[in-house]
């Protein structure tokens, strides 16, 4: 879980988007994208497959499981 929220803020931040930006580009709340890089919320299997879609990296990437960020 720490590395989803560390991976989420770093992709976030290093685009310079703001929450309010990702939040409505992938249809959840601003709320929701702050309590999944706080690490007090998990994403569903759905927010995880948006998000690394938007970010355009793999989802062992975003949670983690991987330093390569390319898609297989």
């Amino acid at each position: 879980m720490l590395k989803l929220s560390a991976r989420l803020r770093e992709l976030r931040t290093s685009r310079k988007i703001s929450q309010t930006a990702l939040s409505n580009a992938i249809g959840v709340s601003q709320r929701a994208i702050s309590y999944y890089e706080a690490g007090k919320d998990i994403p569903t299997l759905d927010v995880l497959i948006r998000l690394a879609d938007f970010f355009d990296v793999s989802l062992d990437y975003l949670v983690g499981r991987s330093d390569d960020p390319r898609r297989h």
